[in-house]
């Protein structure tokens, strides 16, 4: 990963987490059936991560281009708190989420691959990319993921604001702590 001298301290900030889609939860590709419905797949360690922002109090948005009901599925079962599709200009939507959740640019993280995300990533405090994004992306973003779109990456970005704001070692204390009791009780229950 490569990140910015000052992207630990920008994260620790990070209030609210904006996703784009196409190329960032998923690797950028959209397979078409013969009916015209469209598929996506998604990272299920993304979604671990993003579930578990959710959990320490970070909020989480979606703001993508592209239209998908499988996309509206997969935002309600991750319970994204405020989702936007079919946004080409996306700095209307971003200007939505300050005002309704009451943040400041620097409260914000954005994780975007493509020219669409620029003016976003460019307002935020803590822009992040994955690892095939577009040069321009690269070059706004502060955090770049070794991971490619689709496989990962938002998990990375994810842990990192995490370990940022002293919030990932309890999270990974309660998992031990789930599985070491998962242990007892099969041991107590055989």
């Amino acid at each position: 990963m490569r990140y910015s001298e000052d992207a630990f301290l920008r994260a620790q900030k990070v209030k609210m987490i904006i996703l784009d889609v196409d190329g960032v939860l998923t690797d950028g590709s959209v397979c078409v059936g013969a009916e015209g419905e469209l598929f996506k797949t998604f990272n299920v360690r993304d979604g671990l991560g993003i579930t578990l922002a959710q959990k320490e109090g970070i909020k989480t948005a979606i703001i993508t281009g592209r239209e998908s009901k499988m996309l509206a599925f997969r935002a309600k079962e991750l319970k994204i708190n405020a989702f936007y599709q079919n946004k080409k200009n996306k700095i209307p939507a971003y200007h939505e989420l300050q005002a309704e959740f009451n943040l400041k640019p620097e409260e914000f993280a954005y994780i975007g691959d493509d020219l669409f995300d620029l003016a976003v990533m460019n307002d935020v405090g803590f822009p992040a990319t994955v690892a095939d994004a577009t040069d321009e992306a690269k070059s706004v973003a502060i955090f770049e993921s070794d991971f490619d779109g689709g496989h990962g990456a938002v998990r990375q970005i994810i842990e990192f604001i995490l370990k940022a704001q002293g919030k990932w070692q309890n999270i990974v204390d309660r998992y031990m702590t789930i599985e070491a009791e998962s242990k007892t009780n099969d041991t107590v229950s055989q």
